[in-house]
């Protein structure tokens, strides 16, 4: 099935969803009858949602959804997603709430009910072989690039550029592939890439040699129909940015300072 032709699908999923009974329930009282916000994340994206050594969630985003359910005095159950099947969880009833670093982009906001303001923002590089020598976005031509099933930089870095796309299930799955040399590079977030060369065992041998494009601001999901759960959530993320949470979240996981989470501080403080 073509990436359009899955965004069809949903879409027509999605709002005959809407219009049933059950999605137009109230989603704040659902889930406080319930006792628990089931929220989908990220388990292979750190620092945002990762498996610490004794396999427990963490990272920033896992702890935005642990405010969530605070402040709504309920326990959380948490799902890990990927971003080939996050909006299918969240239109299928499977979550509450996705917050798994998906960008707000126009197509899949006829599919899932996306938040605004946005809490958070990144953008597209390589994490590339230092070998490769790579000084442009142009030299991606016919050359094999890895990246993750659903994400729409696949599509960009294909048709803009002329990569041949491996795509794969999982950051660690295209990250083992980079490795081994099935790919010149790996396109995604730069924000996942930077914390990667963190670590010396990547730094000797590959580099984020390009000028970040195609700068998105990731959102927070839930079903259409559920506006009142939206409203609530549009309310969080404010006091989020006005409080600075965001910027102490960055600190608390050796984030450096995001030039975005900076900026909505200043707006909302």
């Amino acid at each position: 099935m073509s990436f359009w032709t899955g965004c069809l699908y949903l879409t027509i999923l999605c709002f005959s969803l809407a219009l049933s009974p059950t999605s137009n329930a109230q989603a704040i009282e659902r889930i406080k009858e319930r006792g628990a916000i089931i929220v989908g994340v990220k388990a292979d994206y750190q620092p945002y949602g990762y498996l610490d050594i004794e396999g427990k969630l963490k990272g920033l985003e896992v702890e935005l959804a642990r405010d969530i359910a605070d402040r709504l005095g309920v326990d959380i159950t948490f799902i890990a997603v990927k971003s080939s099947n996050r909006m299918r969880f969240l239109i299928q009833g499977q979550i509450d709430l996705l917050i798994a670093t998906m960008s707000d982009r126009r197509e899949r906001r006829k599919v899932v009910n996306i938040v605004e303001p946005s809490y958070y923002s990144s953008g597209t590089n390589l994490l590339a072989w230092k070998s490769a020598k790579l000084h442009s976005w142009e030299q991606l031509n016919r050359q094999k690039v890895c990246g993750i099933r659903g994400a729409f930089y696949n599509h960009t870095t294909h048709m803009d550029f002329g990569a041949i796309m491996v795509t794969f299930n999982s950051t660690n799955d295209a990250l083992l592939a980079l490795r081994q040399g099935r790919c010149l590079a790996f396109v995604y977030d730069d924000s996942f890439i930077v914390h990667q060369l963190n670590d010396e065992r990547w730094q000797k041998r590959f580099e984020m040699p390009l000028t970040s494009i195609k700068h998105t601001p990731w959102g927070l999901a839930v079903k259409h129909g559920e506006e009142d759960f939206k409203r609530y959530l549009k309310d969080v993320i404010i006091d989020w940015h006005k409080t600075g949470f965001i910027l102490q979240l960055e600190k608390d996981y050796g984030i450096k300072t995001s030039p975005f989470a900076l900026k909505m501080y200043h707006i909302y403080k």
